[in-house]
């Protein structure tokens, strides 16, 4: 029964009416403040794993992992895309040529990175062909001159498939009336949308198009690799380079999405650390409302003692019952959390077309809609984390009440 005593009186406390409200109060603040903070906790890091698996899913799909180049072309690029994939790590290549220009049509110019591939090859590097809304990769056929453009793109230029567009390349032909800008007209066949950035600045055409207006005749600007672990693609990258020696570059997918990706570790960390802060914002709280409950209970806990109580018991007694504020809070914060972090993207879209508002701009932002993963490796985390700082705000409180001199207490009673 002793053993029980802690455990018993300390949630009786809890489920107790207090004569002084004003401690009741703080209870109900200091569990409202852990269930709000482990639920914006959870939710902020279910939205900052989102952003991180999109950016790898989407952008990174659509981006090379790494790229091995030959400033002058690579003719034989057949051998070696099937020695690059026999190699540890490399799971696809495709050859590639890519050439800034400008789209013209009807007046409206806008400017975008077209990508020269071969259709065969592409869905070994890219996941373009799961998001064609219109048309596919395979009506780019050598010689018809088509063209895939991204939605936005395709949007901004005001066309739809089956329209003509020119390209104007940065390189100037030189005839006998003089020197005129490259230029030639397409055929849009197809439009993709990854709802990513790389809607409004990118476009496919198909390899031997491209070859033929970049004058590389059976040259390709490189080789594209996908790799089975796209934190691995320096290393990668930079083997690659070791053993094919001179004349070749590498370039992986952190010179061109490195920093955004860093800036999403870096923010998801920084948040943490601040939210971690509210939470313990909160769970101190409980200190203060131990302390009042040790004054407001000196009678209780002097005629504890008289009775055989420890001061081990008297401790135990304030610690179950700072524990059962904060392991209530915590478990409230866990349940309001994981539902708003599995639904918060329907909500988010249900306020989009209901007030007919855009939060994300995939114009502005590397995606269009507000994604969330739920890991629960970092509920598991919050949880402990909150616990921890709950058990660490009970120690001084019950240290308190166990010091509790019996003979001081009751000498006036």
């Amino acid at each position: 029964m002793l053993d029980r005593l802690p455990l018993l009186i300390g949630l009786r406390y809890v489920r107790a009416k207090r004569r002084n409200h004003f401690i009741s109060f703080i209870s109900l603040t200091s569990m409202l403040g852990l269930t709000l903070g482990v639920a914006v906790l959870i939710l902020v890091l279910s939205v900052m794993n989102g952003f991180d698996r999109e950016l790898r899913e989407r952008v990174l799909g659509m981006v090379p992992h790494t790229r091995i180049e030959v400033p002058a072309g690579l003719d034989e690029w057949r051998p070696l895309a099937e020695r690059l994939t026999q190699r540890e790590h490399v799971v696809g290549a495709a050859p590639y040529i890519q050439q800034q220009g400008m789209f013209s049509v009807g007046g409206r110019n806008q400017g975008a990175l077209v990508t020269g591939v071969e259709p065969d090859w592409e869905g070994r590097v890219s996941i373009v062909d799961e998001h064609m809304t219109r048309g596919s990769l395979d009506d780019l056929r050598a010689g018809e001159w088509n063209i895939v453009l991204g939605s936005m793109l395709a949007r901004q230029l005001g066309v739809a498939v089956g329209d003509r567009v020119t390209l104007l390349v940065p390189e100037a032909s030189i005839t006998p009336a003089g020197v005129f800008p490259r230029l030639k007209r397409f055929t849009v066949s197809g439009i993709f949308s990854v709802g990513a950035d790389l809607d409004a600045s990118l476009a496919y055409a198909h390899l031997d198009d491209m070859q033929t207006l970049a004058r590389m005749g059976d040259a390709v600007g490189g080789l594209r690799l996908e790799l089975d672990d796209l934190f691995r693609a320096g290393s990668v990258t930079r083997a690659i380079i070791d053993d094919l020696g001179p004349g070749y570059r590498g370039l992986d997918w952190t010179y061109t999405r490195g920093n955004l990706f860093q800036a999403i570790q870096m923010e998801k960390r920084m948040i943490a650390l601040l939210l971690t802060v509210i939470i313990a914002v909160a769970a101190f709280n409980i200190v203060s409302t131990l302390v009042m409950v040790v004054t407001d209970k000196h009678a209780d806990i002097a005629i504890l003692r008289t009775l055989g109580a420890t001061p081990r018991s008297i401790m135990g007694i304030f610690m179950v019952q700072g524990l059962a504020i904060g392991v209530i809070g915590i478990l409230i914060g866990v349940a309001l959390g994981v539902l708003l972090a599995l639904t918060v993207s329907d909500i988010i879209a249900f306020v989009e077309s209901t007030f007919g508002i855009h939060f994300l701009d995939a114009g502005v932002y590397f995606i269009s809609e507000l994604p969330s993963q739920l890991l629960w490796s970092d509920v598991g985390n919050i949880v402990a984390a909150a616990f921890a700082l709950t058990f660490l705000s009970t120690l001084y409180p019950a240290w308190r009440a166990a010091r509790v001199q019996p003979a001081e207490v009751l000498r006036y009673e």
